[in-house]
């Protein structure tokens, strides 16, 4: 059994309602709960226990975020989770220290992680059309996703010791959402990435 820790990091703020990410938690947990073999639970970051979300990230094989992306950044709701989330989970399952000892303080740093084995992996929104990230003299300088504006975000997971799977981001959901399309190209992503044979087959 693959246990599979779906987050919800979108939230209703101005002028965002939040759907996009809902839909997209909503439809990762109908795509996992209809294959055997995994096991499946939920979180919200604007309704959530503390301690019961370390034990999701403990009892996780997966991790699986969904968040927006205002500002170049997670929405507020979701950095007040993970603040208090990780910070709470400090010798409780998710990091025990930050891996350096007093006898060399120079190295190590972000070995400490307690969820060594466990993966994760990231969807992002975005009202930037795909091309801002690719094309020559467009705004993030042909830097990807993951290697700009989720860089940080990738080793905050790789702190606790977690590897990344293969991350999905949708582009331009404001001006031109086409939610259908995505919600398609989303699922031959989680085919590929956590049913690869079924999706060679279908080939």
């Amino acid at each position: 059994m693959t246990n599979i820790f779906i987050i919800n990091g979108g939230q209703a703020f101005a002028h965002s309602s939040g759907r996009f990410n809902q839909t997209l938690t909503a439809a990762t947990a109908a795509f996992f709960e209809a294959q055997p073999g995994f096991a499946v639970k939920t979180g919200n970051t604007q309704d959530y226990e503390v301690a019961e979300e370390v034990a999701k990230y403990v009892w996780a094989d997966v991790v699986i975020y969904h968040t927006p992306i205002w500002w170049f950044q997670v929405p507020h709701g979701f950095k007040k989770y993970i603040d208090e989330v990780f910070t709470a989970g400090h010798n409780a399952g998710i990091y025990h220290s930050d891996g350096r000892s007093s006898k060399d303080p120079a190295i190590n740093y972000g070995t400490g992680g307690q969820l060594h084995g466990r993966k994760y992996m990231i969807t992002s929104s975005w009202n930037a059309p795909r091309e801002a990230f690719t094309l020559p003299g467009e705004f993030f300088q042909q830097k990807s996703v993951d290697e700009g504006v989720l860089f940080g975000f990738h080793r905050m997971n790789a702190f606790t010791g977690m590897t990344p799977l293969e991350s999905i981001h949708f582009h331009d959901v404001e001006k031109n959402v086409q939610v259908e399309r995505d919600l398609a190209n989303y699922s031959a992503h989680l085919e590929k990435v956590f049913l690869p044979t079924a999706a060679a087959k279908a080939c």
